[in-house]
């Protein structure tokens, strides 16, 4: 899994296990390679380039991710022990109003370079049937995690869940990690360490105003941002203001925990979701201490109480769904749900290839 916020390549070698109808899972190892400065701007440049230099890149992005996970292979001894590699790749692309999403990483070349099977392109088929593509890990979450009622990533976009039985609501919330890293950037820190930057800023309430008041908001779910909707969009704005670094993380910080109090009480008043109230936050922004407080806070006022579990749950749960995801598709099973990303009916995403004669 490589996510918007890029700060790296996370491999998760991850056990799946049926019984009655119940999956369990457990996780072996797991890494996050971190990017270097010439593939994080490989990969953040992407959408400039030509269509050639594109697919080059995409190709390229393939062969690296096999190098990438041959070289896990081998620092935790799992010769013949993987049966199957499930590559979400990095997205680039992601307009489903045009049925468009496109993820870098070749999974032919990942294949061949692994010789193992490999299940990519984990979106394309619900884009494909009118669905937003995103977010498809509530049927990890379905499976995996199904204790909670609520489920919140706060990666380089923060996202929610909600299940309700049955069925799941979920959408994308609001840029998160890529616009906190990308302000983090401007005092030369990758991120903002545990919030303490942003805990020593103050917030600018005409941004957070203006932030608050962008139309995506206001859209009903489903729906799903693209990445340049933080880079292009929510970023700009922010700078145009001149703050220091501390009042635009302070600001920022207050944007996200408002933007996700306000999801919750869509989904609350829609009259979707109902039970005991508790919220599992993983991905980066859990381990953004300043950032947990905050929301805390509000979610208290909502009657929900916010858990933030282990640290590899944390950093690659995401990792583990696209697993389960790979598995799903393997045993030719539903694995997104129309029920989150508005499809016409819930599918079997993702294209397989052997990898081995």
């Amino acid at each position: 899994m490589s996510g918007s916020s890029l700060d790296g390549l996370d491999i998760a070698y991850t056990h799946f296990q049926q019984t009655g109808g119940k999956w369990s899972y457990e996780i072996i190892q797991a890494d996050c390679y971190g990017y270097t400065p010439e593939w994080k701007n490989k990969l953040a440049g992407a959408t400039a380039l030509s269509a050639f230099d594109y697919c080059v890149l995409h190709t390229a992005f393939g062969h690296y991710l096999a190098e990438q996970v041959n070289g896990f292979i081998e620092a935790h001894s799992l010769y013949h022990q993987v049966d199957l590699i499930a590559s979400h790749g990095h997205t680039a692309f992601h307009d489903p109003a045009r049925r468009l999403t496109a993820q870098l990483g070749d999974g032919a070349a990942l294949a061949a370079g692994t010789g193992l099977p490999v299940v990519s392109d984990l979106r394309a088929m619900d884009v494909a049937l009118g669905g937003q593509g995103a977010p498809i890990v509530p049927i990890g979450e379905k499976w995996l995690l199904s204790e909670y009622n609520w489920l919140l990533n706060l990666g380089g976009i923060a996202n929610l869940s909600a299940n309700k039985g049955e069925e799941y609501v979920a959408f994308d919330v609001c840029p998160a990690n890529r616009v906190l890293n990308m302000l983090a950037g401007t005092a030369g820190k990758e991120y903002d360490d545990e919030g303490r930057m942003a805990a020593a800023g103050r917030v600018h309430e005409a941004l957070l105003q203006e932030l608050d008041s962008l139309d995506y908001y206001s859209l009903p779910f489903p729906k799903s941002l693209a990445n340049e909707f933080g880079t292009r969009v929510v970023y700009p704005l922010i700078s145009k203001w001149n703050l220091s670094v501390e009042d635009a993380l302070r600001t920022y910080v207050a944007h996200i925990c408002t933007q996700i109090a306000r999801s919750v009480q869509a989904v609350q008043s829609s009259g979707q979701q109902t039970g005991e109230s508790r919220l599992l936050a993983t991905g980066g922004g859990a381990l953004n201490n300043f950032l947990v407080q905050e929301l805390q806070q509000m979610l208290r006022g909502l009657d929900i109480t916010l858990v933030i579990p282990d640290k590899n749950l944390i950093q690659y749960k995401e990792a583990v769904i696209m697993g389960l995801i790979g598995v799903l598709r393997w045993r030719e099973e539903v694995n997104v749900l129309s029920s989150v990303t508005g499809a016409r009916y819930s599918s079997i995403g993702g294209a397989l290839w052997m990898g081995h004669a």
